[in-house]
């Protein structure tokens, strides 16, 4: 990892924990208040843990992305969670055959970089 990449990588993991510090939740109530600063803590801390021996340049941008995206989602929609996406079961068949492995293989490309690390932690 280089030294911007280190410089990058620890800013979004100090600005993830000011937005905890300073998470209000939308409804309003504190139990909710501090379940949402608790999911974000834990959140960051299990991701970024997971994360931390990466030495391929290209996962690393992967994980600043995501990182960076969820961020954006959380400021913008003033919920800390992912967004899920919606598919129909066999929504991404390719007209030549409907498979199971060409099914899995079409969801995955369709996952939002927001989601590329959520299902692997939760």
């Amino acid at each position: 990892m280089t030294t911007a990449t280190r410089q990058e990588v620890l800013g979004l993991y100090r600005t993830i924990f000011r937005l905890a510090r300073k998470w209000q939740a939308a409804s309003g109530q504190m139990e909710d208040t501090i379940k949402e600063k608790q999911y974000i803590l834990h959140e960051a801390r299990t991701l970024f843990q997971k994360n931390r021996n990466l030495t391929d340049p290209d996962l690393i941008k992967q994980c600043i992305d995501e990182c960076t995206a969820r961020i954006e989602i959380g400021l913008h929609y003033q919920i800390p969670y992912p967004r899920p996406i919606h598919l129909p079961p066999m929504g991404l068949t390719p007209l030549r055959g409907r498979r199971l492995r060409t099914q899995e293989k079409l969801r995955k490309l369709s996952k939002p970089v927001y989601l590329k690390s959520h299902d692997e932690v939760s």
